[in-house]
């Protein structure tokens, strides 16, 4: 019997411009930056991405993927708006594309808070943009694994 892979858990925040990418740990406690990949006005385009870079991380990590978790950008007062509905559009494209569990996730100011950590870590502008999308996926993937 061929020996069981570790898995793992990926966390997304989606953007037009720019999607970041988390991963967990193979105990699903800690979340660790993963790249930050080119989003895209054609959903599908961007899904492939997404699905490209998943499957680099398998190879890279050696392990399945076990779930995505997906930022879902509610309004503060807990409504869905026109980016709610892109992401869960998104979804649905990962959905047909990759067998894996998607799971949409509570994303309210993470961004903000992304950006206000790498400030008081006094990043400068240009290098806060290249890894905010990032960060704040590690925030929201973070966020999902201490509820579990």
């Amino acid at each position: 019997m061929p020996p069981v892979k570790p898995t793992r858990i990926v966390g997304l925040d989606y953007g037009l411009a720019r999607i970041g990418i988390a991963i967990s740990d193979e105990l699903k406690i800690i979340a660790s930056p993963g790249k930050t990949i080119s989003g895209s006005k054609k959903l599908e385009y961007a899904a492939k991405n997404i699905v490209s870079e998943i499957e680099s991380l398998k190879q890279e990590k050696s392990c399945d993927i076990e779930k995505i978790v997906i930022g879902m950008p509610l309004r503060m007062n807990g409504q869905v708006g026109v980016q709610a509905d892109e992401v869960k559009a998104l979804a649905q494209i990962l959905e047909s594309l990759i067998d894996i569990p998607i799971v949409l996730w509570d994303e309210r100011l993470t961004t903000v808070q992304a950006e206000r950590s790498l400030r008081e870590g006094k990043m400068s502008r240009k290098k806060r943009s290249k890894v905010v999308d990032s960060v704040a996926a590690i925030i929201i993937l973070q966020s999902y694994l201490d509820q579990i």
